[in-house]
């Protein structure tokens, strides 16, 4: 079972895939940064293009994004939930069943507290997959293997999108680029 965890970010936007079988291995990561030039709608389509692609590299059998739902800034925090919008398009597109798990979700499946902190999550991230990752990319690790022990607790097998929605998907008429 491979899962794609995504850490939503409209300057970056973590990644990581971890295969469950037998035991969590990280596959790959990374972060998609869209180009600092250009307009807000050109980096939403950065990002939506480039989780595309590594959709279809990885082929996860399913994905965790991380449900944000408070901020300091309200315009930040509407530019984040743009940036997770396109994200979970890219996933929805692809048919990818996709979990969203929350921030206190994440710190209790992975640091055994919900009250951790970014950088102690970030280290059992590190501990658990062997491997130290950017803060980013350790976040969406952090999503898959939430998600990921979750369901084994749950003893949850991933079902593909509901036929209806790729069928949709598959109809939409697409304009091309340029």
């Amino acid at each position: 079972m491979k899962i794609l965890g995504v850490d939503p970010g409209s300057r970056a936007a973590g990644w990581a895939v971890v295969d469950f079988a037998p035991s969590p291995a990280l596959v790959d990561a990374g972060v998609l940064r869209p180009p600092r030039t250009g307009t807000f709608a050109e980096r939403l389509s950065f990002l939506h293009s480039a989780l595309a692609r590594v959709i279809a590299a990885v082929q996860p059998d399913a994905a965790a994004v991380e449900r944000v739902f408070s901020g300091v800034n309200p315009q930040s925090l509407i530019a984040l939930g743009e940036a997770r919008g396109v994200l979970l398009l890219a996933l929805a597109q692809a048919g990818i069943p996709t979990a969203e798990v929350t921030p206190a979700e994440i710190k209790r499946a992975v640091a055994g507290s919900g009250g951790a902190e970014k950088e102690q999550v970030r280290r059992m991230v590190g501990a658990l997959l062997g491997r130290h990752l950017a803060l980013d990319a350790a976040d969406a690790a952090a999503a898959a293997l939430t998600h990921g022990f979750v369901a084994a607790r749950r003893g949850a097998s991933f079902a593909p999108a509901p036929r209806a929605l790729t069928s949709f998907l598959a109809g939409v008429k697409r304009r091309p680029a340029g």
